[in-house]
This record gives C-alpha cells, structure tokens and sequence, in this order.
C-alpha cells in the first residue's frame, strides 16, 4: 500500500486532501505502527489540508481500553464503529462478532477518548419490530455521538442469511417495515438536533463525515489496496480484487488497475443519483452549465410526475427530495436517468 501511494503520488497534484478513511474489511485490525506508515506515507506525497479528517472503521470487539487508548496517540481524530444493533438476536441473525454488551461497553470506552464517533446502525432485520428499533436509537443517542449512520438490512447473495430465508428458518426482510423504521429515525434524530444531511447519513452540525460528502458532492478520491475505487471527475478505476495479483504488480513498478472514462451521460446520471441523496439537492444550473439545456429539459420533464406527487420539489433552483421521497429515492433518481447515447 505504501508502494501505491508512491506510485500515485501525481494524482492529486493541486488538490489538498481534506479526509482519510480507513475503511473496508477490518482496519482496526492495523497495528500503531502500520497506521502511522501510512498516515506519514500519505503525508511525504501530498498536499495536507490543515483541518484534515482522519477516520478510522472499528468493530465493537477490536477496541479495547489499550488500543483506544494506543489510537489516541496517532493522528486519527475520528472513529466509525459498526455497532448495527444492540440487541442479541440481530447480531446473532447478522453474524456480527460482537455481542450486545461489548456494543455498550465499547461505545462508553470509546466516547471517553474521542469526541467526533460514528455509530452505524442496521433497520429492517426480520423479527425487529419498530418499539425494538426505537430502544436501539434510544441506547445510541444515550452514549452522545455526533453522528450516525444507518441503512435497511440487504441480503447478499451466497450468504448464511440468504440461505436461512431461503430455506424459510427466518423471515425475509420486510420493506413496508423497514420504511416505517426508516421514518422512526428521521424523526427521532431531527427531535434530537441531527441533521439528514445524506439519505444514510445524519450528523450533528459541525460533524458532518468530510468523507461521505465528498462521495455525494463528486469530489475526487483515490483508494489505496485490493479492490479499492478511485474517482479522478472524469474517470473511475478499481484495484484488482486478489491480494497476490496486487502485490505482484506493485513489486514490479505497475499499478494494478482498470479504468473507465465516464460519458457525458453517465456523468449526468451520477450527479443526479449523488444530489438527490443530500440536503444539497440537484442544482439545476449546475445541469445545464455542465450537461447543457437539453438534460436541463430533460430532467425538468422527468421530474414533473414525481412533484405531482409529492416526492420530489424545487427550491432556489435545487431540485430535492421531500421527507416522503427520502426512503424512494434511488428509485426516483432512476427515473430521471438518461440512456447512454453519447
């Protein structure tokens, strides 16, 4: 991974890099020292903006009194810990490694060292009802974190879980509930002052996550390691998957990636996509000054029925979703796509 970095270190050039993320897989499997190498890598190639975030992924089971106490040592300033419920039976149904009480216990540990900490939390598990649900934003909010992020239970194929609702030993996954809970928790976190600054996001001000919102906002990114994606505003790549592959193409001085340039069309959709998710919106002048008058057109077309209903409305020339279209979103934003014919 270091050698990548060195090996990209023209990437960025201009561009200060205001969020660093340890993220996918398990990273606060990392040592002190292997964090730091990298922290420090990045920081000998790159420009360093001076209010930079710097995020690290935990499970409840990996942080310990000593390795946040190990942590507060480093420049990481912010923690994402993937708590998803605090109930037995969900973890269990999810096959998480932590249990209910090493979720609490990590979450009192971890509030103690660090102030600006992520919880995620998971809605729509078969058999969680919504008075389940709401003891498990109740139990977050009681530990005071800043942010939280959460999203609806998918299945993913070949899994234990697909597998077991397949077979009929558990329930499958409910979407009229899962809308119930995704409204439960809009309305639970705006009473408690949370902004829902992104469809899964919600954050207190001053707490938004630099790194999610730089996903949303179209701003470049590169991921470092097997399979990571990188976004350069005109370009997305991705690693190869396979551990060996990657390493062997990094000792012989080549960057193990494929690429694709995106099309004006493609563009579009994504912008889109991304705008619609944010309390940002979708800026209409932006579509027409980047896209032209005809996606301009064609988006005010597409859009007409979805504001008949409701679901979507315009404000100061931004095109938003309405508290009833939040949860449809992705769907709407579908609609409004473009075909690719450029």
């Amino acid at each position: 991974m270091v050698k990548e970095i060195e090996l990209r270190k023209l990437e960025l050039i201009g561009i200060e890099v205001e969020t660093i993320y340890f993220g996918g897989g398990t990273p606060s499997l990392l040592t002190i020292d292997e964090l730091q190498l990298l922290l420090d890598t990045v920081d000998k190639y790159y420009q360093i903006a001076e209010h930079l975030e710097i995020t690290l992924e935990a499970n409840p089971d990996d942080l310990t009194t000593k390795r946040l106490n190990d942590l507060t040592k480093t420049p990481i300033n912010r923690l994402s810990i993937g708590i998803q419920s605090f109930f037995e039976e969900d973890l269990k149904l999810m096959n998480r490694a932590h249990n209910a009480d090493e979720a609490k216990e990590c979450l009192s540990l971890a509030t103690k060292h660090f102030d600006n900490i992520s919880v995620d939390l998971i809605y729509g598990i078969p058999g969680m009802n919504n008075k389940r649900w709401k003891e498990n934003i109740k139990t977050a909010l009681s530990f005071g974190v800043p942010h939280i992020s959460s999203y609806a239970l998918t299945v993913e194929p070949k899994t234990a879980l697909e597998s077991f609702i397949k077979k009929g030993i558990i329930a499958n996954v409910d979407d009229e509930l899962a809308q119930q809970q995704f409204h439960i928790l809009i309305d639970a976190l705006e009473a408690e002052d949370f902004v829902h600054y992104e469809l899964s996001n919600f954050g207190k001000e001053g707490y938004f996550s630099k790194n999610n919102s730089a996903y949303w906002q179209g701003k470049s990114y590169i991921g470092i390691g097997p399979s990571a994606h990188s976004f350069n505003g005109k370009q997305r790549s991705w690693n190869v998957r396979n551990n060996s592959q990657y390493i062997k193409a990094l000792q012989e001085y080549k960057l193990p990636i494929e690429m694709e340039t995106l099309s004006t069309t493609d563009k579009y959709n994504e912008y889109v996509m991304t705008g619609l998710r944010t309390i940002w919106g979708v800026s209409l002048e932006k579509v027409q000054t980047d896209f032209g008058e005809t996606f301009k057109k064609y988006l005010l077309q597409q859009s007409e029925k979805h504001i008949i209903e409701h679901l979507l409305y315009i404000d100061d020339d931004k095109l938003k979703v309405t508290k009833k279209g939040k949860f449809l979103s992705d769907g709407i934003a579908s609609d409004l796509f473009k075909l690719n014919l450029d």
